[in-house]
């Protein structure tokens, strides 16, 4: 048995190669495309990889192509963890924690109770509200990963990536002259920042941008709401379970094992163990694996099938993310 599977490993390489290098290829133009023209790096890729989406029908690249919009997406989410520690949240008090609960729950709840209301499945609401509610597109590529396999899911996944990433960048232009037009002090504003927009690279632009404080205490913030990530995950797999198995028969795991790698690594994290520059090292890879999947993800998708979803997923997104702003707003001005 254990020569089968050194004979077969190799084979297996092989088979994989084609599509994982083209995955990496897209996601590395992504990249420079990002870099040079300030637009979230998860667009780029996705509008590259649907450009070469007949990839994933080639004989050679469709296994790699699959495997790395299934298996580099879960490494990805786990190298997610080793941005937090427990300090970084000790040290802002409990009122930005209550505040980071609550407005999560709150608003994957709506998010949800509203799908359902415009006909879609609870998927979706899942998707779309973990995304605006946690981490942008990362939490909805995390979120996909740990849902049952569904027919809709890769075509909502997709969606909600575009969707987020478009209003997280308008969020990054927006929001600072918001908290010019409250007079949020720099703390308070930190967290006006970190709290509501959806991606952590916005949330560094549009925080630095106003000063060094706000920069940090909505970074903060923001890794805060990371950490949310790893329960909505293990909620999300319990309600999966309890609703029925996987299209394949195969119920999901009650904790995938990437929500496992997230918690290790943030609990290791927290101990100071790791040094500074194997803390950058994997946020970095992190972020690589999420653009490559990203990238295979786009892959498999066909522009056609996105413009049939019609006015109301938009209207969706853009309702969840005003809500955001308007419930942190609110409990802010009430002493959160």
């Amino acid at each position: 048995m254990d020569a089968t599977l050194v004979v077969s490993l190799p084979s297996r390489i092989r088979e994989l190669v084609p599509g994982f290098a083209i995955s990496l290829i897209v996601a590395a133009a992504a990249s420079f495309l990002s870099e040079h023209y300030g637009t979230p790096v998860m667009l780029f890729a996705l509008l590259l990889g649907m450009a070469l989406n007949f990839l994933a029908d080639d004989t050679k690249c469709k296994p790699g192509i699959e495997f790395t919009a299934r298996s580099i997406l879960r490494l990805g989410v786990a190298l997610l963890g080793i941005r937090i520690t427990l300090s970084q949240i000790a040290d802002l008090g409990w009122k930005p924690v209550v505040l980071v609960v609550v407005l999560v729950i709150a608003t994957i709840l709506l998010s949800v109770i509203a799908a359902r209301a415009l006909g879609f499945q609870r998927i979706f609401g899942m998707l779309t509200g973990g995304a605006t509610a946690i981490c942008g597109a990362s939490a909805a590529l995390a979120l996909s990963a740990a849902l049952p396999a569904h027919p809709q899911k890769e075509r909502a996944t997709l969606f909600t990536v575009i969707g987020i990433s478009a209003l997280s960048t308008l969020a990054m232009i927006i929001y600072p002259m918001i908290a010019h037009a409250f007079d949020l002090s720099p703390h308070l504003a930190g967290i006006f920042l970190g709290a509501t927009i959806h991606d952590v690279a916005q949330v560094v632009g549009a925080g630095y941008s106003m000063s060094t404080e706000t920069g940090d205490i909505a970074t903060v913030v923001k890794l805060m709401r990371v950490a949310m990530l790893l329960p909505v995950i293990l909620c999300a797999s319990m309600i999966t379970r309890r609703l029925g198995a996987n299209v394949d028969g195969k119920k999901p795991p009650l904790l995938p094992w990437f929500a496992v790698g997230f918690l290790l690594l943030a609990s290791i994290n927290s101990t100071g163990w790791i040094p500074s520059a194997l803390q950058h090292l994997g946020s970095d890879l992190s972020s690589w694996c999420l653009v490559i999947a990203i990238s295979a993800l786009g892959m498999k998708t066909r522009l056609k099938e996105l413009a049939s979803v019609g006015l109301k997923p938009i209207l969706l997104m853009v309702g969840e993310t005003l809500f955001l702003a308007t419930l942190v707003l609110t409990l802010m001005h009430y002493g959160f």
